[in-house]
């Protein structure tokens, strides 16, 4: 019974969310150009192969997201490992990192995408860049909170430095990890949909910004909420893998109710 009222909660939330919605389209009636009802959302989808037309770009906005994401996490784990093992490169990389992010990404969307084009490189470079430091941060303290005895258990046993970090600081920092590739994934989506934004040439995105020019908001509405979904579909798939690989760390990650 708990574990069915936890799975009801998100829908109670969405229903009040979608009755909020509803009720100011209706209070201060709002013309459908400026803010769709609900169930002209709904209408919009119902739209013969409106549909399949919405899946084929959600399946562009994903293939942009999943592959930024991915070159973020193997980018961004690989430098947290050489900035937490070497003393040296943390001190020379952390302040240019720390640089890069305080450079808001959407406003290099324009540069990023004369630099990589229309085409698929330019979104995927722009997941990329606001997927990074996330996950880099999220590494780079799990790392660094391994405990010390783990450290002079390693030392003892006369482990590599490799092997320290594979055997000892990598398992203990996989729930701060998953934390930080959660976010990243959310953050991909975002830099996909900005680039889709800025060229309106495919995905969600494209989508967006052609059915507002076209004055089919309620269409815009519909893709949007096919993008909240992608992005929750992936946050949750991230954290049921979390709960596969490391069902250990369940008690620690999961606050209590």
């Amino acid at each position: 019974m708990s574990r069915l009222v936890r799975a009801l909660r998100p829908l109670v939330a969405l229903a009040v969310v979608v009755g909020g919605w509803w009720f100011v389209v209706w209070i201060f009636d709002i013309r459908p150009l400026l803010l769709p009802a609900p169930p002209e959302v709904l209408a919009a989808y119902a739209r013969p192969g409106v549909i399949g037309y919405l899946l084929q770009e959600a399946a562009v906005t994903a293939a942009h997201t999943l592959g930024g994401f991915a070159i973020a996490a193997v980018i961004g784990l690989t430098v947290a490992m050489a900035m937490t093992a070497f003393r040296v490169v943390r001190e020379s990389v952390m302040p240019l990192v720390t640089a890069a992010q305080a450079v808001p990404k959407v406003a290099l969307a324009p540069l990023v995408i004369m630099w990589f084009g229309w085409g698929s490189g330019s979104k995927i470079a722009l997941a990329v860049l606001l997927s990074f430091f996330p996950i880099l941060v999220s590494a780079m303290a799990g790392f660094a909170a391994t405990p010390a005895d783990l450290g002079e258990l390693a030392r003892s046993l006369s482990a590599s430095r490799w092997q320290t970090y594979r055997h000892f600081r990598l398992p203990w920092a996989l729930p701060q990890i998953f934390v930080g590739l959660r976010l990243g994934a959310v953050f991909a989506l975002i830099g996909a949909v900005v680039a889709q934004i800025t060229t309106p040439n495919a995905g969600l995105g494209a989508v967006v910004v052609l059915s507002r020019q076209y004055g089919d908001t309620a269409l815009a509405f519909a893709a949007i909420g096919l993008l909240a979904a992608t992005g929750i579909g992936l946050y949750y798939l991230i954290s049921m893998t979390e709960r596969l690989l490391l069902p250990w760390s369940s008690p620690i990650t999961t606050p209590p109710t």
